[in-house]
Order: C-alpha cells, then structure tokens, then sequence
C-alpha cells in the first residue's frame, strides 16, 4: 500500500496527515505548534515551521502505525503571502513577516495611490493589502534596506519548505498569485512591479521557478530523506497556499463556496476563469488544479469567538451554546475587527460593538461575536458573484469553526439556505496528500480531487432567516471602525 503524506504549515501549527495513495483513507494523523504571534507585528522563523514539520510527520507515522520507509510521495500546504529571505547558502536572513503582520499597511496605501486598484487587479489579479508579499518587500527596502540588499532569494513559507525538502526553488501558481507580483492569468512574474514599488535589481533571478499543478517539484534530498528517516527517492510535490489546497480536500467544484474558519476567515469558489476585482475585496488568485479560486480572507475569524467566551467567562462550546439561545430578531451587532481587518481594508481598525441596551443578556452578545465574525464573510459573498465568479453551488463550512454549531447554524440562517460539512477536518492537509498521490501515480491534481471528494457529513438548514437590517447594520459599523491604533514600524 503506497503512502502519501500531507503538511499544512498554517500560522498555529503544522498538521501532517498520512494517506493511502489509492484510496485517500486517512491513516495517521501528527501535530507540532508554531510560535505564537500577535499582530500587528507577526512574525515567525522559518526553521520553527521546518522543526514542526518534522516533528508532526514523525507523530503522524506514530500515530498510523507504519514504517516512514512506506511513504512514497510529499506535499507542502502553507499559510500564504509570508516574506521568507534568504542569503547566498540558503539560510534565512530574519524571521518571515506573516500574512497577518499588518505593520507594511503604509506601504500598501502607497501602492494603491499610485497604481490605482484598477491597475492592480488588471495587471496581477488582486489589489494588495497589507497581507500581500509585495508591500513587505516594500517595507524592507523602507526599513531595513541592508538585509534586503543581501538577499539572494526570496520565496513564501511552503516554498521554502518545499526548499528544505528538495534543496530546489521552487512555487506553485497558486500561491504565487498572492504576492502582488505574479499575473496568473498571464503565467508570468511581474518582476516590473517589484523594480517600480521596492526598487530595481535582478528580481528575475531571486523569484522561484512556478510549476504546474501536476508537476513534481523532485525528489527528496539525500541527507534530509536521512534526517526525517525516508527512502531517497520520495517525490515531492508542487505544492500550494493553505486555501488553495483546502479546496483540493474539499473537492470543490467550479461554482461551490466554501467558509474556512480558522485563525483567520476565508470565503472562495473555484471558476475556470479569472476574475478581477479593482475595489480590492475578493481576490482574484489561481488554484492548485489549474483554474481559478476567487476569495476573501479576514483577519478575524475563531479568535473573535475564543476571545468573547474569555470576556463571557465560558468556553467556546458554552459560548455557542448561550448563542444559539441568543434573540434572534433584535440583539447587537459587532463588527469584529479585533486586530484590524484585511476585509473590508481596515488595517488600523479596532472591534466596534453597537446596539446595546440594559435588557442586552449574555445570549445576545455571544451571538453576536459569532455573527460579527460571519458577517463580513457573507458579504464578501455577495462579492464573489458581483465581480463575475458564479459562487452559486454548494456551500460547505470547513476549518476549526466547522465543528461548532452555532457557526453552522448562524451561516445558515445568514444566508438562508442549507451549509455543508464534509468528512475532511484538516482540508489543506488532506489537499496535499492528494497532489502527493496525484504526482506519485501520475495523474491530474483535479481528477484526484474529484474522484477521492470527502463524504458529506452534515447538513444544516436554515432555522431563523436573519433580518435585512442586521446586515444593513453591520455594513454601517463596517465603514465606521473607530481606526485609533495604526501598527508599529519594528
């Protein structure tokens, strides 16, 4: 039985899952923890995630009851946008600034001034926030000039993962259509962008080389194949951003939404064509299966609700419950930018909490905290379809989020019609493992997709249609964020 595995270096921790190539079932399961960061300045090392990496695979072949020999192939899903630079031997310069890591929200704005949002979407797809590779490098050339004169190569997180394992440089399309510098419909880096908005140098030469969806990255290097306890001739796959692979373990089809609640909230639906979107919401980049995945992420997603059940004095599963006993005609409306926002852009804002009362309970303002996390997901939504991606389909709820009811309920009830759950609760993961089993028996990443797609596993209906107010009201809070906090520039 050929084994696959599955890492998906998120921003908590690194999950590995070890899969039979045939069939997907999952055999093993392993976890190691990422330093914890707290944005706005959000950084990790990238050897943290390579010692994680390591140590979930051995836990995962631990867990699988199997030889580390049995594995034949391995694919790398990681959180996007991270700046990861390295010198002449390949050996990080600093610590990367992560997707969340609001602190270059100055050079973003630059970059819009001048660029415009029209000339952003037109010319990569997506118009950078803060979020994006391109205004870190920005800031660096701002801030710290110097490193980044030493840099030889500059590469996101499962990149430099995927470096680790093959000593290649390498990407995927998926991910590199969210740095700011890749046009995914064009299948070209825009290295003009870089010299324009950081400053001119053989960019050409430091970017990785972007495969295909169906492409090999290689073979594992000899010593590394040694130090994890694999045979020398595992293959390694391209493989792709966090989001992008989710969809993959999803088994998302063209028009099918998905909610991904984690750390941060996602809303996306696969298309077979691009979309663009000059006001900068829904993010026009390229999936790991050769098409298109419009999305929308949030900053502030299961950190919303893990932080209210602290103020509330319950855990998150108590807190679901005292929300699903929450008014569901009248309560309070929070818009949940916590720690700023990428979605709508509102990198300085702070939570905005509205229509309190002396009658307001503790059911109303747990609902609340998971409707002011869902909320910015829904409009981000109606987004999708208004800017060309049909995102009509199935709706599927995946991600930590996923497990708790009042989520589910409350997406349902927002959106006034039936949510999804499928037997895949560590999607990227599951992602990977299938593009390992794609590449290993030669095969196309989607057909793998569509014939291993997990098993339904619940469907929520709506209860409550949710009032057009709430959202009228939500949307007011939305532009009005109370901005009094801007990041740091360390």
């Amino acid at each position: 039985m050929p084994i696959v595995a599955g890492v998906d270096a998120s921003t908590q921790s690194s999950t590995v899952e070890l899969r039979d190539a045939d069939s997907g079932a999952l055999l093993g399961t392993g976890r190691a923890a990422h330093p914890e960061t707290f944005p706005p300045v959000s950084e990790q090392h990238p050897a943290a995630w390579w010692s994680a990496a390591a140590s979930a695979l051995a836990a995962a072949v631990q867990d699988a009851g199997v030889s580390s020999q049995e594995i034949r192939a391995i694919s790398v899903g990681a959180q996007c946008h991270g700046l990861v630079l390295l010198d002449h031997d390949g050996v990080p310069l600093r610590s990367a600034k992560l997707w969340n890591d609001t602190t270059s929200a100055p050079q973003a704005a630059r970059l819009l001034t001048e660029f415009g949002g029209k000339g952003w979407a037109d010319a990569v797809g997506s118009v950078p926030t803060a979020a994006f590779t391109i205004t870190k490098l920005a800031w660096m050339a701002e801030y710290q000039p110097g490193l980044l004169r030493r840099a030889a190569t500059v590469l996101l997180p499962h990149d430099y993962l995927t470096f680790r394992l093959t000593g290649r440089f390498v990407t995927d399309r998926s991910d590199a259509s969210g740095t700011g510098y890749f046009a995914a419909h064009e299948g070209r880096w825009r290295t003009d962008l870089i010299d324009r908005f950081v400053g001119a140098r053989d960019w050409g030469a430091m970017l990785p080389t972007v495969l295909g969806p169906d492409e090999a990255a290689g073979t594992i290097a000899g010593d590394v194949a040694d130090e994890l306890g694999l045979d020398r001739d595992v293959l390694v796959g391209a493989g792709g951003g966090d989001q992008h692979l989710s969809a993959v373990g999803l088994g998302l089809a063209n028009g099918d939404v998905a909610y991904s609640l984690g750390t941060s909230g996602v809303v996306m639906t696969a298309s077979a064509h691009p979309v663009f979107d000059p006001e900068g919401i829904v993010t026009g980049v390229a999936s790991a299966v050769g098409g298109y995945l419009p999305l929308a992420c949030t900053l502030n997603a299961t950190k919303v609700t893990d932080w209210a059940a602290r103020m509330l004095g319950v855990s998150v599963q108590g807190l679901g419950e005292l929300a699903l006993r929450g008014n569901a005609a009248d309560r309070p409306v929070l818009a949940a930018f916590l720690d700023g926002e990428r979605t709508p852009n509102r990198p300085d804002a702070v939570g905005v909490l509205a229509g309190l009362t002396t009658t307001t309970t503790r059911e109303e303002l747990a609902r609340a905290a998971f409707e002011g996390v869902l909320l910015g997901l829904v409009e981000a939504h109606a987004r999708l379809g208004a800017v060309g991606a049909a995102a009509d389909g199935e709706v599927t709820i995946t991600g930590g989020g996923a497990r708790s009811p009042a989520f589910r309920q409350l997406l349902a009830d927002l959106l006034g019609r039936p949510i999804s759950t499928r037997n895949s609760a560590e999607s990227t993961a599951r992602g990977a493992a299938l593009q390992a089993s794609a590449v290993l028996r030669e095969r196309s990443v989607a057909d793998v997709a569509v014939e291993l797609r997990p098993d339904r596993t619940s469907i929520t209906d709506p209860h409550h249609e949710a009032p057009t107010r709430l959202r009228d009201q939500y949307r007011t809070l939305a532009a009005w964020t109370g901005a009094d906090r801007r990041p740091t520039s360390q």
